[in-house]
This record gives C-alpha cells, sequence and structure tokens, in this order.
C-alpha cells in the first residue's frame, strides 16, 4: 500500500473522530452513556464510509500446489497393426488410467500422434505417417514451464519430419517400445531420386539407393520396369561390410506425358518383410521439339557459336541463313535470331510484329543502328561510328528465369559501336556493361515482354570468345550452353500466363493425405481472394466422382483430401462461376509407407531416452516404468504463491455494515429522543 493511501486513510480517521466528538462531546451538555455510544458508531460508520471512498488496494497471497504433469503420447499409425501391437498398447492406456498411485502424484495428459499430435479420444491405428519429432516438440511447447516427464509409446519408426534421435528435449523420455524387436533379413529401397520432368528422347537418371540388414553375403537384383515390362536391371550383392548401395539407371523418354514407373530388389531368403522392396516413381516428358531460324548480315564465329549451344539440347535445331538467301516462311520457327541487322532486314522484322513473334537481336560493329532505331523496339543506341569493348556484370536481381553466374565477369570484353543505350520499354537485365572497368548501368544483355511477346537484345559480338573462355575454366562447355539454352527456352516459348495454377504431386502412397494448392488471380494477375474453387476428382476404373471445395488459406487455396482408394484419378479445379478450369491426373499406390519396417527402431529410441535423461522400456516392462515414475524424486509437487489484488470497494459487504451502523445510530437516537 503506497505512503499516500495510508495518510489518506489516517485523515479520514481522525476527520470521522472529529465529526463524531463535536456531535455527541463538544456541543452536548449532559453527557451519557448513551452518547459514548452513538460516538462509537458515529465514528466507525464515517471511517468505513471515508474508506470505502478512498478504495485501497488490498494485496492478498494464496498458495497453490502443483502436481507435475505426466504426457503419454501414443503412436496411432498403421505400423502398430502390422506388427499386431493394437490390443497392448490399447491395455496399457487402459492400466495407466486404472493406476490410482500414477494419478494421485501425476496430472496425466495424453495424446495420440501421426503425422501431427492430438489429444486422445480413442485410437484408430489408422494414421498413415508417422512424425514423432513433432510430437515430442509440441509437448515440450505445452509443458515449458512445468515438471512434465514423457512416456512415449511407439515402434520407433519414423516416416517424416527431422530426425527425432538427437532432439533437444527439455523433459525425461520414456520410450516404451511395442513391435518385434527381433532384426530379421532385410533389403529396402531407401531412398530414390528422380526429376520430375525429362524431353522426351533424352536420357534422365534414377538414383536408388538400396540398405541391407543382416550378416551373410546375398545376392540379388534391381530391375526398373514400365508397363511391366523390364527396362533396367542390375545385379547386385551385400555383405555385413557392405550394407547399402546406390544404384544410378540412365533412361530414355520414349513417350510423351506422364510415365509411371516401379523401381523393385528381387526378395531374398527368409525376408520376412518385401514391401519395402518396390517403390513406384513418375516422370512428366515434355516434348519441345524447337527450331531456331538465324539470319545475319555478315558471317561471323558467333553464329557458329549461337548454333553448336542451342543444339547441344537435341530437341532443338537451327536454320542459318544469309539475310539475302532467306526464302522461307517465319511460322516454321519457334525463335529468330537477328544477328547484325541491317536495313536488309526490314521485311523481316515487319513479319515478326504482325505475327507477334518472339526474336532475339545481336548487336555488332555491323549493326546499322539508325535503322534499328526507328524500329521502335522498345531500345536505341546513339552510336558513332567508333567502337568499344564492354565487358559483363552479371544482375544478381533478374528474375525472369533462373541463371546462375557462369564468371561473366571473367569473360573478354565484347565488341559494339559506341553509345548510349535508352530502353523505351519493360525490360529485365541480366547483364550490364563494364567499360575498361568502369561498372555501369548501361544494359549488355535485356529481355522485354509485352502482350505475350518476348525479345531480348545483346549489346555485342563476339560471344564466341565466352564458350572457350568458359571451356577453359570448367574444362567443358556445358555452363555457357545452359546459359544460351535458358536465354532460347524462355525467348521461344509463347506459353500464355494462366490466371489459375495448381500444385499436386503425380504419385502418392496408399491411404496418405493428399495435399493440393491453387493459385487464383483476377485480370491484372494479382491474386484474387475473393474466388470459390472446386475440385472434381474421378476414379478412372470405377468412375465414382468426389467433388470437395477449396479453403483459403493466406494467399493461396488449399484442400487435403483423405479416404481414396489405390488406383489412378483425374481432376478438375474450377473458379465458381468462371469459366476457368484447370486439369490434371494422378496415381495412388498400393505401397504402405507404414509398412516399409521389419522391427522396432529400439536402438533409437534407446539413444533418446538416454540423451533426455530417461529410460527405454519394452512391453513387458510396464510395472517397472510405473515404478520408476513413482519413484523419482525429481517429480515432485511444487508449490507456487499467488498475489492478488483487491479494491476495497469490491468488498460489499462494508456497504452493508456502514448502513447498519448508521441505521442502529439513528434508532437509538430516536429511541432516546436526541432528533
Amino acid at each position: 500500500m503506497q505512503i499516500t493511501t495510508i495518510l489518506y486513510i489516517i485523515i479520514a480517521l481522525l476527520l470521522s473522530i472529529s465529526v463524531a466528538f463535536f456531535q455527541y462531546f463538544y456541543s452536548v451538555k449532559s453527557k451519557t452513556r448513551i452518547n459514548t455510544l452513538l460516538f462509537v458508531l458515529k465514528t466507525f460508520s464515517l471511517f468505513l464510509l471515508l474508506l470505502l471512498l478512498i478504495n485501497p488496494t488490498i494485496k492478498n497471497t494464496e498458495l497453490k500446489n502443483s502436481i507435475p504433469v505426466l504426457a503419454v503420447l501414443v503412436d496411432n499409425s498403421k505400423s502398430i497393426p502390422f506388427f499386431k501391437e493394437e490390443k497392448n498398447v490399447e491395455n496399457f492406456i487402459e492400466a495407466l488410467n486404472n493406476n490410482k498411485s500414477l494419478n494421485e502424484k501425476f496430472l496425466i495428459n495424453e495424446f495420440t500422434f501421426g503425422s501431427s499430435l492430438r489429444v486422445l479420444d480413442s485410437v484408430s491405428f489408422n494414421e498413415s505417417e508417422t512424425n514423432i519429432s513433432e510430437a515430442i516438440l509440441a509437448v515440450n511447447e505445452l509443458n515449458k514451464d512445468k515438471i512434465a516427464p514423457i512416456i512415449l509409446i511407439t515402434d520407433g519408426n519414423q516416416t517424416i519430419g527431422n530426425d527425432y534421435e538427437f532432439i533437444n528435449s527439455k523433459q525425461p523420455i520414456y520410450p516404451l517400445v511395442v513391435g518385434d524387436t527381433i532384426k530379421y533379413r532385410d533389403l529396402r529401397i531407401s531412398q530414390l531420386n528422380v526429376n520430375k520432368y525429362s524431353y522426351i528422347k533424352n536420357k534422365f537418371p534414377v538414383e536408388v539407393l538400396l540398405n541391407y540388414d543382416g550378416k551373410e553375403k546375398v545376392n540379388t537384383t534391381f530391375s526398373i520396369y514400365k508397363n511391366g515390362k523390364s527396362i533396367f536391371t542390375q545385379k547386385v550383392q551385400f555383405s555385413s561390410s557392405e550394407k547399402s548401395k546406390t544404384i544410378t539407371a540412365n533412361l530414355t523418354s520414349t513417350k510423351e506425358g506422364l510415365q509411371y514407373y516401379t523401381a523393385s530388389v528381387r526378395k531374398i531368403a527368409d525376408e520376412k518383410n518385401t514391401k519395402n522392396n518396390t517403390k513406384n516413381f513418375s516422370v512428366e516428358v515434355i516434348n519441345e521439339q524447337t527450331k531456331v531460324l538465324i539470319l545475319t548480315s555478315v558471317l561471323h564465329p558467333d553464329i557458329g557459336t549461337l548454333t553448336k549451344s542451342i543444339e547441344s539440347n537435341k530437341q532443338r535445331s537451327v536454320d542459318v541463313f544469309l539475310i539475302d538467301k532467306f526464302k522461307g516462311n517465319l511460322i516454321n520457327y519457334q525463335l529468330v535470331i537477328l544477328n547484325q541487322p541491317t536495313a536488309k532486314f526490314i521485311s523481316i522484322l515487319n513479319d515478326l510484329k504482325k505475327a507477334n513473334s518472339n526474336y532475339f537481336i545481336v548487336s555488332g560493329v555491323n549493326t546499322d543502328w539508325k535503322f534499328i532505331n526507328k524500329q521502335q523496339l522498345g531500345f536505341t543506341k546513339k552510336a558513332i561510328n567508333e567502337t568499344e569493348s564492354y565487358g559483363a556484370i552479371f544482375n544478381d536481381s533478374f528474375l525472369i528465369y533462373q541463371q546462375k553466374n557462369i564468371g561473366f565477369d571473367q569473360f573478354p570484353p565484347l565488341k559494339d559501336k559506341f553509345g548510349e543505350v535508352v530502353l523505351s520499354k519493360e525490360h529485365q537485365k541480366l547483364l550490364a556493361q563494364n567499360i575498361n572497368g568502369v561498372e555501369t548501368e548501361q544494359p549488355l544483355l535485356a529481355t522485354f515482354e509485352q502482350n505475350n511477346k518476348k525479345w531480348a537484345v545483346l549489346f555485342g559480338e563476339g560471344i564466341w570468345k565466352w564458350r572457350s573462355a568458359s571451356f577453359l575454366s570448367n574444362n567443358s562447355f556445358q555452363d555457357f550452353d545452359e546459359f544460351i539454352g535458358n536465354l532460347v527456352q524462355y525467348l521461344a516459348s509463347d506459353k500464355k500466363r494462366n490466371r489459375l495454377e495448381v500444385n499436386s504431386e503425380s504419385l502418392y502412397s496408399a491411404n496418405s493425405t493428399i495435399n493440393l494448392s491453387a493459385f487464383y488471380t483476377d485480370k491484372n494477375y494479382k491474386f484474387d481472394a475473393r474466388a470459390s474453387l472446386e475440385i472434381t476428382i474421378t476414379n478412372s476404373e470405377t468412375r465414382e466422382i468426389t467433388k470437395l471445395p477449396f479453403s483459403l488459406v493466406n494467399t493461396s487455396y488449399q484442400i487435403e483430401i483423405e479416404n481414396l482408394i489405390s488406383g489412378d484419378y483425374t481432376y478438375k479445379v474450377a473458379v465458381i462461376g468462371q469459366d476457368i478450369n484447370k486439369y490434371g491426373k494422378f496415381k495412388i499406390t498400393t505401397y504402405q509407407i507404414e509398412e516399409q519396417f521389419t522391427n522396432a527402431n529400439s536402438e533409437k529410441l534407446e539413444k533418446l531416452a538416454k540423451n533426455s535423461g530417461g529410460i527405454l522400456f519394452y512391453k513387458n516392462q510396464i510395472d517397472d516404468l510405473s515404478k520408476e515414475l513413482l519413484e523419482n524424486t525429481a517429480f515432485y509437487t511444487t508449490q507456487k504463491s499467488t498475489i492478488k489484488e483487491q479494491n476495497l470497494i469490491d468488498w460489499k459487504w462494508i456497504l452493508f455494515i456502514v448502513i447498519g451502523l448508521f441505521t442502529a445510530e439513528w434508532f437509538i437516537r430516536k429511541y432516546y429522543g436526541k432528533i
């Protein structure tokens, strides 16, 4: 209580005494015993009334006992019934709830976990994924200021999330291992890496990691199948000292579209679990047949360099003509490269403008800049009849497509006529000019895009030197050819931007949750949160149709789909009220990710227990686990004191006392005739 409040209370007491004394002693001639009683009543009633007006704050200290929390995490995944442990888990939960001593010592909180943590209502063992690390971290966060040991009932086999073995848990963890702890001989495909996309008639690599659990030497065969036919086979040998193999298969894309494959390793004798011997994967094969036309006013080494780099991709072909010799049709080409254009290019440029076609201009010392400046191409150059050397500066902020810095600043300079470049249309600079060691904002390579038309300009000749320099640095032309390939791919594509984009996988494991997200924009290509999106899913075999709405989450539309049976599916995502649709397909395999394990992972669980300060127990040691928890003195009841502040005016009974005192005073005065 503050000093000022105490002073107010003292003044209130003195004032109450003074008023009562003046009324019943000072101004009264005959003093009786009744006056003393009235004096006391008046003093107390006035004092309490003034005390309510002062309204001091009363502090009250309360003590509260807090018993430790026992967090029980139950693995609710399909691997539990795979090991036939459902009854054991249910019996343990029942025994825990019926243990009077544990319930007296601990506040027991029970959870289940699969892909995420949930409060235990009932166990179904139908989760298709296991994330042990997330469950432990979530409970740690929930009980961060409490004494809260954790019982973890699981087989220790995790399918998603961070490795839980060395997790930093603030609470001791007591794993209770369920599942078969006997180790059997087992072969499995642990990992399969493949690109989602490939170009037709190109080779694409498939990298597979095989693992072996066992001591004896075994021989087997690894194969990849497509439509039931073997397209790759390799013999593999394992032993106690050689338990893993990495196999790389280079497959050829022969058919356009989404292609499904199966990787399989042949089972060995006495192998208990063969479900982890097979993995399905898919590759979308793209037919990117691109024809490029190079028209030039002069013969130059750059033409050969561009041809070699472009044709390093087998899906691209190049035709080269002097401008005077070309009699073909531009419509047959996806991209036209104009090398050192002059006034002779007037008809070609007019045709490109009319057709809204994409093109790439390479300038040089023979370029007619007076002609170019009149064509309204989005750039001009105030060129004089002097040449200049231009080095390259890579622009890290280039956003049009992904391009790494392949050492542009180390390449020999390009040559062009000297002059200031002015860009008059929206553009992006991939390379800027370095003139005699001075970095400038002037563009060396710039791209333009307007009304679904794309074009680019390179202000300088001599890129044949760049390809040679790149080879000297890397002993390969790959980096330079990829640089030209990226530019050609961007310029040759006439793909329009879609207002509706859908992100999905092409292959899902059985009973897994299928997550799809969609991005929808208005006509200005800005995200539109006002729309309603719906997905229609059709089973290709049964023709069963499922319709579900999307949910708006931040700046995308998302949906989670469950309980679809294995098979092939097609889908249509539609914007309700708009004629905008997106189509796709996916496949749900029969492979159950939770059934890939042959035994419980007791080694990892033991390390987890040791690192957190807990102890590992097996399913036949439930009584030992209960005893450890009951006898461990680290799990004790804590006492917390809390200070509560309350205003005196909230004590309503004081007001009733004041009223009572004033009433008693009035009746006494009335009775004795003092009124």
